[in-house]
């Protein structure tokens, strides 16, 4: 059996600030790396093996 999800901890100080900050400020990726994640993708999707 599964064990529960734990409540999700609360930030304060400079941790809630960071986190705030790179919430406010997202870098968007260029088409060649989304290009390049999906290439990489593609190919770990093809030798995956998992049983079903």
């Amino acid at each position: 059996m599964a064990r529960p999800i734990a409540e999700t901890p609360i930030l304060y100080g400079e941790d809630a600030a960071r986190f705030m900050y790179n919430m406010r400020h997202v870098q968007k990726i260029s088409q060649e790396e989304k290009e390049r994640q999906r290439k990489a993708y593609e190919w770990m999707k093809s030798i995956a093996t998992f049983q079903i």
